[in-house]
């Protein structure tokens, strides 16, 4: 496949501190090909400086492709996704969190499955191959492997990180996906949909992965957990649209 601009979608809510860093990572990162990039950032209605340090960042860089929107009021991670899908323009999508757990230096990885003409959505999985993975939270991992064993019963995939911020889908498929979930729970209904997609081709490659704990700002929590296992049920059984 012939790819001429990957969308970067970076939302992000209170990471004032982080997301000068994260930008300046997207703008460094090399692609193999000749390949542009276009960063699209939501802020989600953050209460700290976040949107001013992302202004500050783009007037500092004015002759980069980047589109900023803010929310007037949170709505949840997921809903920062949607506004960015509407903003899209091109031809592959990445997700890219601004707090530094993922490597945009990866981004080569993902691609590549999809340029070999192999894949249609390539995952960046934590827990394969042997790059770099900091040591954290034994019943986060145990979480994560339950929720993705949860997922692959019901979708029939044998994915080994459901969970992973690094889903590159191509655009024309992420486009026509209705999605719904506002907040954490768009891991699994994104998952679950994909895997309804006829002859979809879903590859994974390893990834490194510099988590942070909850000190570092870390917000995802036990109950954002719960609301995702209800979601592998509830868009695997109960509402398939």
């Amino acid at each position: 496949m012939t790819i001429r601009l990957l969308s970067i979608l970076v939302p992000c809510y209170n990471e004032e501190r982080l997301i000068p860093i994260i930008l300046s990572k997207l703008v460094a990162s090399k692609l193999d090909t000749s390949i542009d990039k276009e960063i699209i950032i939501v802020d989600d209605a953050s209460t700290d400086n976040t949107s001013t340090a992302i202004n500050d960042f783009i007037t500092a860089n004015n002759d980069l492709n980047i589109k900023f929107i803010r929310h007037e009021v949170n709505k949840g991670k997921g809903a920062a996704i949607h506004t960015a899908i509407s903003q899209i323009t091109g031809d592959v999508v990445i997700i890219q969190d601004a707090d530094l757990e993922y490597d945009p230096f990866e981004y080569n990885k993902l691609l590549k499955p999809i340029i070999d003409g192999h894949a249609d959505v390539v995952y960046g999985s934590r827990f394969r191959g042997g790059e770099a993975h900091r040591v954290l939270f034994f019943f986060h991992t145990i979480g994560n492997k339950f929720l993705t064993f949860c997922s692959n019963v019901f979708t029939g995939l044998n994915i080994t990180d459901m969970e992973t911020g690094y889903k590159m889908i191509k655009a024309d498929i992420l486009k026509n996906i209705r999605l719904k979930e506002k907040r954490f729970g768009f891991e699994p209904e994104i998952t679950a949909k994909l895997s309804r997609i006829k002859k979809i081709r879903i590859y994974e490659v390893g990834i490194s992965y510099y988590g942070r704990n909850y000190s570092d700002g870390k917000k995802i929590g036990w109950k954002d957990g719960v609301h995702a296992l209800w979601c592998i049920l509830k868009y695997n059984l109960f509402s398939r649209s």
